[in-house]
């Protein structure tokens, strides 16, 4: 049986880009450990992005692990391993799948097929 892990994650700029952080919190039974680290100019994004990757990184074995996130960014990359956007005049952007690859590649690790 895979211990069951959790891992609540949040990542913010202002302006951005501009100054920013992220943190994350990762428990195991009554063990938790946290992640967090600040920049003088980053994105939102990029900051949701590090919390995830920095956390699922962590992970010393495989485990089932419930990943807690407010991003839709975040919860993207995972599921799909690219995320898209639109502009305000509603034209895709490129995909970011290039920003998510070491998402993709933690969850993985986290998550063995």
């Amino acid at each position: 049986m895979l211990k069951q892990v959790e891992i609540f994650t949040d990542g913010s700029c202002l302006g951005n880009p501009g100054p920013g952080g992220y943190g994350a919190i990762m428990r195991y039974r009554q063990h938790e450990k946290t992640f967090s680290a600040g920049y003088r100019l980053t994105t939102n994004n990029r900051m949701e992005l590090m919390a995830a990757i920095v956390a699922l990184e962590a992970l010393k074995e495989h485990c089932e692990v419930v990943l807690s996130t407010d991003s839709q960014y975040v919860r993207q990359g995972i599921t799909s391993g690219s995320t898209t956007g639109k502009s305000a005049a509603g034209k895709r952007q490129r995909k970011a799948g290039e920003k998510c690859r070491p998402l993709a590649a933690a969850g993985r690790r986290a998550w063995p097929a």
